[in-house]
């Protein structure tokens, strides 16, 4: 594994964290990305260990980088060009869309001075902890 620094011009997403994964699609050599069957070609690179966003990164690391993990043993994965498309996606282990907890309360309050009628509660519920 090696570490690869890439740099952008401007403020790096906001929503890129450590653990992400990068992703690259290449430039073609006729305009635009390169595609295969009208699908564009996507490469996995590697993933985020840092990030430098706010300018002034020190003289190490340019401002506005990212440091990417990769496999370098992997020659169909080379190094994106200044000119690739880059993305990422976030890490779904860390990312979870669900609660986690032990120990969830509620309380409904009806300030209306009407009758009202509560149609559903619902949650997604999962035991964990057993």
């Amino acid at each position: 594994m090696i570490s690869q620094v890439l740099t952008f011009a401007s403020d790096v997403n906001t929503s890129l964290q450590i653990g992400d994964v990068v992703y690259y699609s290449p430039y073609g050599t006729t305009g635009g990305f390169n595609t295969v069957n009208n699908v564009g070609t996507i490469v996995t690179f590697g993933v985020v260990t840092a990030i430098y966003n706010d300018g002034n990164a020190g003289l190490s690391v340019p401002p506005y980088s990212i440091i990417v993990l990769y496999d370098e043993s992997n020659v169909a994965t080379p190094a994106p060009s200044p000119n690739d498309y880059i993305m990422f996606a976030k890490n779904k282990e860390v990312n979870s869309s669900s609660l986690k907890g032990y120990y969830a309360e509620i309380k409904l309050e009806n300030y209306s001075t009407d009758k009202i009628e509560l149609f559903s509660i619902g949650s997604e519920v999962s035991e964990s902890s057993k």
